[in-house]
């Protein structure tokens, strides 16, 4: 994935993920779903070039109009059936797109919406399902398409679950505390170092380390979109997904890629999460996955590298793939992976801590590297003029030592 790409990825979901933060989960389930889709569609609509939105709940039979927004020609049916082609295409995959309009079993032959190109998705456990079916217009691109109402789905699908596990956070608190190392493991020829700092008591960052043997260390740093409980639990399944998935296989994309297709299909999971992982050989070549993370740079012999290989963040699509990129670590070499809520910390005038301000603290830098941590702690901290932190902030560094 490019950079362009990366940019725009992540771009769209802060955008989501604000509007998903902003609903009230104590609202009954219909209404959450009624405020997502009229706030989504005004921030969505001319990106995905979305005309019209029609929103149908579950009933005892069948499913019934709650909600249409934008400008459709026609009424939209106010009953459907469960059975009707274009509504059991959308509970079986999740997400369907319909993009020819003239087919059969597609919205408009259903009477849902006016004659064009669709789309929909089905979100909510059996009883208490959503449907949401969109009119695309002209210009409209099947791949962003598919990718923001998948990222949706999981969303909307995780805000709707927030209020049912709500009594689980002090649980969810010690899993996710049970998950991060106590102490990093010892890897000669190398220094370790890491942190991490949650906004609230459970945090949506992780870090790992997995010592295979004194020839090969696995190393992890991921960020699960917001914070709390959702972001914790799916901590809980990447960590334990990555450890397992690794010890069996030492393949670094296959494993992602079978996280990715449990992930997507979690009813706990959160909206998503980047991960970047790595496997670093005594020798210095650390092959690596960067699953839609900010990317770690490399800091050797003068120059800065950044660690972009891989693919898109672990959730939204139920089927990705990824690459596997390699470089070297030579002595002296210092790899540091943070987070967003180091590089987004904010001053007080609005501007960004960022990757300058992390080259120059590190660039030609002779400390250990818990003292390079520790400097990137502080700084950035004092960056934002003490307050405290608006978003999980890791990090971890490794230097290899001298000859």
């Amino acid at each position: 994935m490019d950079g362009s790409s990366h940019l725009e990825a992540k771009l769209l979901y802060r955008r989501l993920d604000s509007l998903v933060g902003a609903l009230d989960v104590a609202r009954p389930g219909k209404n959450v779903v009624v405020t997502f889709l009229e706030e989504a569609f005004l921030a969505l609509r001319d990106d995905l070039r979305l005309r019209a939105a029609v929103l149908y709940a579950e009933k005892r039979e069948g499913f019934g109009l709650v909600k249409s927004v934008g400008e459709p020609r026609v009424s939209a049916k106010e009953t459907l059936d469960a059975s009707a082609p274009p509504v059991g295409l959308v509970l079986q995959h999740g997400v369907y797109i319909f993009p020819e309009p003239g087919a059969e079993g597609t919205p408009a032959r259903a009477g849902i919406l006016p004659r064009g190109p669709a789309a929909a998705l089905a979100v909510g456990s059996r009883g208490s399902r959503h449907l949401i079916f969109f009119l695309v217009g002209e210009g409209w691109v099947r791949e962003e398409l598919d990718f923001a109402l998948n990222t949706v789905r999981a969303a909307l699908g995780s805000r709707l679950m927030d209020a049912r596990v709500r009594g689980s956070f002090r649980e969810a608190a010690e899993i996710q505390q049970s998950l991060l190392p106590d102490e990093l493991p010892k890897f000669p020829g190398y220094e370790l170092a890491a942190r991490s700092v949650p906004t609230e008591e459970v945090g949506g960052d992780f870090f790992d380390f997995i010592a295979f043997d004194g020839e090969l260390l696995g190393l992890a740093i991921g960020d699960a979109s917001g914070h709390g409980l959702p972001a914790a639990l799916l901590v809980r399944d990447v960590v334990t997904g990555l450890r397992m998935g690794i010890e069996r296989e030492l393949k670094v994309g296959p494993v992602l890629t079978k996280l990715n297709r449990v992930i997507h299909r979690s009813g706990l999971s959160s909206r998503f999460v980047s991960v970047f992982y790595g496997e670093l050989e005594a020798g210095g070549n650390l092959i690596y996955v960067n699953a839609g993370h900010q990317p770690p740079l490399l800091f050797s012999r003068g120059h800065v590298l950044e660690l972009t290989t891989g693919g898109t963040v672990i959730g939204p699509l139920p089927e990705v793939k990824f690459q596997r990129g390699v470089i070297r670590l030579y002595p002296g070499d210092v790899l540091v992976a943070m987070t967003d809520g180091i590089f987004d910390r904010r001053s007080k005038g609005g501007e960004f801590f960022g990757e300058a301000h992390l080259r120059r603290l590190v660039q030609d830098s002779k400390e250990s590297a818990p003292a390079v941590l520790d400097r990137i702690f502080t700084a950035a901290f004092a960056f934002g003029d003490g307050r405290p932190w608006e978003d999980d902030a890791t990090a971890v560094v490794i230097r290899r030592l001298e000859i």
